[in-house]
């Protein structure tokens, strides 16, 4: 069974890097936001199986997304993408509930193995 995914994160190209990797191996990517606010409402809308989410976003970022969505989907599986050395920020997207991260730029073997951690 594909899995569904929602991918977020402000640049364009970085959510086509993932469309591509999860699609070539059997995800199915159902949605895509560009900022926190909007990755909010798609997950609201679609209720993927997995979100991945870049932590530095316009409008609201990704630990603010993260949080909204844990505080009204309680069981949402959440993986955090973003650059090198925010560690702080790694670990506040942890204690707010993201299962895994994912550190830029993306090596396609990492992405799946955090992905098939968190929903097989």
């Amino acid at each position: 069974m594909a899995r569904n995914v929602l991918v977020c994160d402000d640049a364009a190209f970085m959510r086509m890097m993932i469309k591509d990797i999860l699609s070539k191996n059997g995800y199915n990517v159902v949605g895509e936001a560009e900022n926190g606010k909007i990755a909010v409402e798609k997950y609201k809308e679609l209720k993927p199986d997995l979100a991945l989410m870049d932590i530095t976003m316009p409008e609201m970022d990704g630990i603010e997304a993260l949080k909204a969505i844990k505080g009204e989907f309680p069981d949402a599986c959440i993986i955090m993408c973003s650059a090198m050395g925010q560690q702080a920020m790694v670990i506040e997207s942890i204690q707010a509930g993201a299962k895994d991260f994912i550190v830029k730029p993306f090596q396609a073997d990492r992405v799946l193995e955090a992905v098939k951690k968190v929903i097989g």
